[in-house]
């Protein structure tokens, strides 16, 4: 499921507190975003159309809640991101971030740590 960076944006606001109306997700967004009432409730229906989230009828108004997970999500792009510019692979995606930005001591602790916890794992 492709959801864009706007709709990423709504869907960061469900993911943390849900269902959410969307005069309430407005309201959180709308004023750091330049959005909206009708571009909130436009992100809200595509949402709705790619079943990333689901709505529920409360009085005059629809709740939100979402359906995808924020980790399923993460796993999603994080694995597009590696497949599209790193052909699949992590070695080359760390050696860029650490040639862009650089390491501190507790991203080259915690990036050994893992590096041994997977290396345990092996046979």
């Amino acid at each position: 499921m492709a959801i864009s960076e706007a709709e990423a944006v709504v869907m960061e606001v469900l993911w943390r507190a849900a269902p959410r109306s969307a005069e309430e997700i407005l309201a959180e967004v709308g004023p750091a975003q330049d959005w909206q009432e009708g571009t909130v409730k436009s992100l809200l229906n595509r949402l709705l159309k790619k079943k990333a989230v689901r709505a529920e009828r409360d009085g005059r108004r629809y709740l939100y809640t979402p359906l995808l997970s924020r980790e399923k999500y993460v796993s999603q792009e994080s694995k597009g991101l590696l497949d599209r510019l790193f052909d699949g692979r992590v070695a080359p995606l760390v050696a860029h971030f650490s040639e862009q930005r650089k390491l501190t001591r507790k991203d080259v602790a915690e990036l050994r740590k893992l590096l041994k916890e997977l290396d345990d794992e092996q046979p």
